[in-house]
């Protein structure tokens, strides 16, 4: 059962450590959100998603030692989560105490990182609201009659019912 405990804790501190790792990303994509730089959006969601598929194989595992130590300790593994294992290992202060230390850790990590990506998809959100909003002018300004039409001075000459809302000139 210990060494069932032990790979638990080192399957949480490599999910937590990855989960860390994702974190300066995020916030590096946030200044790529604002930036408009899609080139390198791509690739920072291609550095995510590599570390996305390490932590998907880590769950896996760490699904599989959940599953034993239900075996072991004849519970059934839906029952089973921090609390429970930490109460299920009474008398192992040591391991109690690092399952609660990387539990606090990885849940303020998560935390961290759910509140930048939440940061990322409002930007993201606002950013193709504003490219519709620009396409729906643009189509506007083109099937408005007389609007965008060029003169023979290369004046721009875009008009509303005469409330004169552009006049560019070159």
């Amino acid at each position: 059962m210990a060494s069932l405990i032990e790979e638990l804790i080192m399957v949480l501190g490599e999910e937590e450590r990855i989960y860390s790792e994702i974190i300066p990303l995020a916030e590096k994509k946030t200044r790529i959100i604002v930036k408009n730089d899609l080139q390198s959006l791509t690739s920072i969601t291609e550095e995510e998603q590599a570390l996305v598929s390490r932590i998907s194989k880590l769950e896996k595992k760490r699904q599989e030692v959940i599953r034993n130590i239900g075996v072991v300790m004849n519970k059934k593994e839906s029952e089973l989560n921090f609390l429970s294992i930490i109460n299920l290992i009474r008398g192992q202060e040591r391991e109690q105490q690092e399952l609660r230390v990387i539990h606090d850790k990885l849940k303020s990590t998560i935390s961290l990182l759910a509140m930048l990506n939440e940061r990322n998809q409002m930007l993201i959100k606002q950013s193709l609201e504003m490219i519709d909003f620009d396409m729906n002018l643009l189509q506007s300004l083109r099937t408005s009659p007389g609007v965008g039409q060029y003169n023979t001075s290369s004046e721009v000459e875009l008009q509303g019912e005469n409330s004169g809302m552009f006049d560019a000139k070159s």
